[in-house]
């Protein structure tokens, strides 16, 4: 955990995969072949509040959805990358438009196509329910599952981490 600590006080960006991180994972299609995902209102506002601190937020997602890019618009996110199960390649197109390298990013991932991301970022966090290969190669597991508030907690460790956890909850308590 210590080091997991250390890792987070360098983040300059977190990059969250959707399905089974922002969502517990669950497909829901109509007969008309639209998409429905339920999405965790509090992981939305710490992520808000992860952004507000000075952290950059973004998306990196291997499916197309209109219900992702709807909700990432509605969290003020603009960086978001759907469509691409390269993850890897995509990874570097992300950071370049951030302006952030490698070295001070975290992902979020819950799936074995999120290793090659994870192994290539300074910070690797797998969601509770996460693969357990997934798990193994992560720095620091969540103790809450994709779509249940693990992004939360994820945005509040690292906020913890850099300093501004209380200054960003400060708001709410006066």
């Amino acid at each position: 955990m210590s080091e997991a600590i250390e890792l987070a006080r360098h983040i300059k960006l977190v990059l969250f995969d959707v399905d089974g991180v922002l969502t517990d994972g669950s497909l829901f299609l109509g007969d008309g072949g639209e998409q429905y995902k339920a999405f965790n209102s509090k992981d939305g506002h710490g992520m808000r509040m992860l952004a507000d601190s000075g952290v950059k937020v973004g998306i990196l997602t291997g499916r197309t959805s209109e219900v992702v890019a709807h909700r990432m618009r509605d969290l003020g996110i603009d960086l978001v990358v759907q469509g691409r199960r390269d993850k890897l390649n995509a990874l570097d197109g992300l950071l370049q438009q951030a302006g952030v390298g490698a070295e001070h990013t975290a992902y979020v991932g819950d799936d074995v196509v999120d290793l090659p991301v994870m192994r290539r970022v300074r910070l690797a966090i797998a969601v509770a329910d996460a693969h357990p290969l997934v798990q193994q190669h992560a720095h620091w597991v969540t103790a809450l599952p994709g779509g249940r508030g693990a992004a939360r907690e994820v945005c509040e460790f690292i906020m913890q981490a850099q300093g501004n956890l209380e200054r960003m909850l400060a708001p709410y308590l006066s």
